[in-house]
């Protein structure tokens, strides 16, 4: 299993609509790095769901449902999106200054490459994380 990390400003696109929606596409994505990541998300595979500008902290888990395919948000052949869908709410969210500031967490993308929306995550990483939310 593998997991990531995905970020979504809270005003396109919030944790509570994910939950009422149940599943979605993952669109949007136009950074090579970041694509190539939603590449290598496969089926089951777990997610951690990110608040970007408003917030910044982790809010919940999710899980791919469906490998990548073609974004139908456009015609460009290059773009791709995973489906995901919502497991779990975490009970506290997990700020970015609290990632920070721990020492387990200085390595990962979220602090090495801040502008990065699809990042993977080591499992130790995730499994930190997820400690921070409960």
């Amino acid at each position: 299993m593998n997991y990531f990390l995905v970020k979504s400003e809270p005003f396109k696109y919030s944790w509570q609509q994910f939950l009422k929606d149940k599943q979605t596409f993952w669109d949007g994505v136009r950074n090579y790095q970041a694509r190539n990541n939603l590449k290598a998300m496969k089926k089951g595979d777990l997610v951690l769901f990110y608040h970007s500008n408003e917030g910044k902290e982790v809010v919940g888990i999710a899980k791919v449902v469906k490998e990548a395919y073609q974004d139908p948000t456009t015609s460009d052949e290059r773009w791709v999106v995973v489906d995901l869908a919502p497991l779990q709410t975490l009970k506290k969210p997990v700020t970015l200054e609290t990632i920070k500031a721990d020492e387990q967490l200085q390595d990962i993308a979220l602090v090495r490459q801040g502008r990065l929306s699809v990042m993977p995550l080591a499992p130790e990483e995730f499994d930190r994380i997820v400690a921070l939310g409960s």
